[in-house]
C-alpha cells in the first residue's frame, strides 16, 4: 500500500513474508524495502513520490509486480500501481449517510448503465433515479479486471477502480453526485476469489489456500497459516471502500462460498469492524450478503450467535415470483412452479419457501426456518430481477412490460427491502448478456465454450448463445435512453414511481414485520394483506374474480381494474392491483408525476 499525507513522500508498505528481499520502483529508481520490525512480515519505506508516480515491487529480484493494495491501477491489472491521494478530493456534499430500513435498491453496472460506460456519464442519469424514487444505487463490482468490458466479478485488485469506468476519482465524484441527489451508494464487492487472469497476489504470501475448494480454484486463505492478514487485506479494503469513497453499504458476493473454519467466522470479524467504523464516521453503515443457504443466522445478531450482517438477497422470492408471472418450471424454478401463487404467500409470509424443506433441485432439505416475530423483513432483499437472473439466462432476456407490472406490484410492497435491476423500471427491451474482454485467446476461447456447452445441455443451439468475447455482446447490454420517452414504456415507468412514492408515504407498505402479513392464493390469483392496504395479483392470461372481506377503494391498478358487489374485484389478465379499506379514512397521498 501506498499511503500519502498531501506531501511530496509517500509511505510504502506490503506484506511478503516469504520473500528474503523486497525492492521497490518509483517512476524507475529502484529502491531497497527494510523490514518492519514491529509486524512480522511486512516490509516498508517512506520515499519521495508525487501523485501519479508509478511504482512496483520485485520480490527477491524476481519481475516488477503491482501493490496487492494498490488504490490506482492505471494500466490495467498487470501494470504499475499509481500513488493517488484520496484525502485531497474536495467532498461537495455534506453526508449524513442514509441507514437500510425503508429503503429501495437500484442495482447498475456501469459498463452498460450509458453507451460511455464511465463514472461520470452514469452522474447524467442519476436525476432520473431521484425521480424514480429510490434510495440507493448498488453498484456492481469496481475493482480492476483484464481488458474494458466485463461484469467485474474477475475482479483482481481489491483496493482499486477499473481504470476505463474512470478510476478512483471518478468514484469520488459520483458518489459526491449521488449524495447531492439524496441517493445512497452501495458497492458489490468480492471476497470469495479473483479472477482467472491478472491475479499476482500468490507470489506475495498465501492470500489462497489447497485446504478448500471452490467453483473457482483455492480457497480464498481464510483460516490456514496466514490467514490473519489475509483477513485482515479483505477487512482493511471493505473499511477503505466506506471511509474513503463515503459509501453507505457493500454488498458481499457469494458469502456462502467463504470457507472459514475458525471459531470467529470472517464475516462476523467483518460486520464488529464495519460497525466500529460506523461509530467512528457517526453515519449509518450496512452490509448486504448474497448467501444461497436461507440461513437466517446470516442476519442474526452477533449477541445472539448470529453473523451480523444487516440483510442478504433472497432469491427464494425472485424465483415465486418468476415463476408465478412467466410459467417457467425449469431447473431450481420446479419446487416454486409447482406450488404456483402460494409460493409467493409463503415467502411473504415466512421469509423463505425453502426454510428445510426439500428442494428437488439439490436432491435434499434446504433452509432453516425464519423466526417471523424476531426477523425483521428489510433484512431480506426482495426483487424480481437482478444482473445474476438476468445474464445468467443463455440470451439474457429480460421479464416484459406486462410481466413486470404484477412483479413490481409484488415488490414495492413486500415487507422485504425492494431492489430494481437497472431499465427495469421501464420494461428495457435491451438484454443483459454475459461478456467478457480478456486478452488471453486461450482463455477466451475456454469460456466461450463453456458458456455454450453450458446451454446445450439445456437445449439451446449453440449458435444461439451470444459469444461472451464478440463486442457486440456488450453493445447489445446498453440501456436504450430514448425508450423511458415512448408511450408503451412510459406507462410502465409511472405504474413503478407511483408504486414507490406510495411505499414512502404510506408506513403500512413499508411494514418489516413479517407475523402481520397475511397472504392468500387462489387459483393464479393472490390476495396481500399489508395494514389497511390490499394488494391482488392475476397470474393468468384470463379477467379474474378476486373477492374481498371488507369494502375497498382502489388506490392504484395497472390496468384498470373494476370493484364489484359482493365485495370483490375484476382484474384484468395479467393486472395488479392496491386498494385500501373503505372504513379506513384514506390520508392524502400525493404522487410523483
Amino acid at each position: 500500500m501506498s499511503r500519502s499525507d498531501g506531501s511530496q513522500r509517500v509511505l510504502f508498505e506490503v506484506w511478503a513474508p516469504n520473500a528474503r528481499q523486497v525492492e521497490i520502483e518509483v517512476d524507475g529508481r529502484a529502491q531497497r524495502l527494510g523490514p518492519d520490525p514491529a509486524r512480522a512480515g511486512w516490509w516498508h519505506a517512506e520515499l519521495p513520490a508525487a501523485p501519479g508516480a508509478r511504482y512496483g515491487y520485485r520480490l527477491d529480484g524476481g519481475p516488477l509486480l503491482p501493490d496487492p493494495r494498490s488504490r490506482r491501477q492505471p494500466d490495467g491489472p498487470d501494470g504499475l500501481s499509481a500513488v493517488v491521494d484520496l484525502d485531497a478530493f474536495d467532498w461537495q456534499v455534506p453526508w449524513p449517510g442514509r441507514g437500510l430500513p425503508g429503503a429501495v435498491l437500484y442495482e447498475l453496472h456501469v459498463g452498460t448503465f450509458t453507451p460511455e460506460g464511465t463514472l461520470d456519464a452514469a452522474i447524467e442519469r442519476l436525476p432520473h433515479l431521484a425521480r424514480l424514487g429510490v434510495t440507493h444505487v448498488e453498484l456492481m463490482p469496481l475493482c480492476p479486471f483484464p481488458g474494458v468490458n466485463g461484469w467485474g466479478y474477475e475482479g483482481v485488485s481489491l483496493w482499486a477502480v477499473h481504470e476505463p469506468y474512470g478510476g478512483p476519482r471518478a468514484l469520488q465524484r459520483f458518489v459526491d453526485a449521488a449524495h447531492r441527489q439524496c441517493l445512497g451508494v452501495v458497492l458489490d464487492v468480492v471476497h470469495n476469489h479473483l479472477g482467472p487472469s491478472g491475479n499476482h497476489l500468490p507470489p506475495f504470501g498465501p492470500y489462497f489456500t489447497d485446504r478448500h475448494h471452490t467453483p473457482w480454484g483455492d480457497a480464498v486463505n481464510l483460516d490456514a497459516p496466514g490467514s490473519d492478514e489475509v483477513r485482515d487485506f479483505l477487512i482493511g479494503s471493505a473499511l477503505a471502500w466506506l471511509r474513503d469513497y463515503r459509501l453507505d453499504g457493500l454488498r458481499l458476493d457469494a458469502v456462502h462460498a467463504l470457507v472459514d473454519t475458525r471459531a470467529l467466522h470472517f464475516l462476523e470479524e467483518l460486520s464488529t469492524a464495519v460497525e466500529g467504523l460506523s461509530a467512528a464516521v457517526g453515519r449509518p453503515l450496512f452490509l448486504i450478503g448474497e448467501s444461497d443457504l436461507n440461513d437466517p443466522r446470516t442476519t442474526a445478531p452477533r449477541e445472539a450467535g448470529g453473523l451480523g450482517l444487516d440483510a442478504q438477497w433472497n432469491d427464494d422470492f425472485h424465483h415465486a415470483v418468476h415463476t408465478a408471472v412467466t410459467g417457467e418450471s425449469q431447473g431450481y424454478y420446479a419446487d416454486f412452479a409447482a406450488a404456483g401463487p402460494a409460493a409467493v404467500a409463503k415467502v411473504l409470509t415466512h421469509g423463505f419457501f425453502h426454510d428445510g424443506t426439500w428442494s428437488s433441485f439439490r436432491g435434499r432439505r434446504h433452509g432453516r426456518p425464519v423466526d417471523t416475530s424476531e426477523t425483521a423483513g428489510h433484512r431480506l432483499l426482495g426483487y424480481a430481477q437482478t444482473h445474476d437472473q438476468i445474464g445468467n439466462r443463455a440470451t439474457g432476456d429480460r421479464l416484459t412490460p406486462v410481466q413486470l407490472g404484477a412483479a413490481a406490484a409484488l415488490v414495492l410492497t413486500s415487507p422485504f427491502t425492494p431492489m430494481l435491476f437497472m431499465g427495469e423500471e421501464w420494461g428495457a427491451s435491451t438484454p443483459w448478456q454475459f461478456f467478457t474482454d480478456h486478452d488471453d485467446p486461450e482463455l477466451a476461447a475456454a469460456i466461450t465454450r463453456g458458456r455454450r456447452r453450458e446451454f446445450a445441455a439445456h437445449g439451446w443451439a449453440e449458435e444461439d448463445v451470444p459469444d461472451p468475447q464478440d463486442p457486440a455482446t456488450r453493445d447489445r447490454s446498453v440501456l436504450d435512453w430514448s425508450e423511458p420517452g415512448r408511450p408503451e414504456h412510459r406507462e410502465l415507468l409511472a405504474w413503478y414511481r407511483d408504486l414507490i412514492a406510495l411505499r414512502r408515504a404510506e408506513p403500512a407498505l413499508s411494514d418489516p414485520r413479517l407475523d402481520t402479513v397475511a397472504a392468500t392464493a387462489g387459483g393464479r390469483t393472490l390476495r396481500i394483506a399489508r395494514g389497511p392496504f390490499r394488494v391482488l395479483v392475476n397470474f393468468s392470461d384470463a379477467p379474474a374474480r378476486v373477492p374481498l372481506n371488507a369494502p375497498c377503494d382502489v388506490v392504484l391498478s395497472r390496468p384498470p381494474c373494476k370493484v364489484l358487489p359482493g365485495p370483490a374485484v375484476q382484474l384484468p389478465p395479467r393486472g395488479a392491483a392496491v386498494l385500501r379499506e373503505a372504513a379506513v379514512p384514506a390520508a392524502e397521498v400525493t404522487l410523483e408525476p
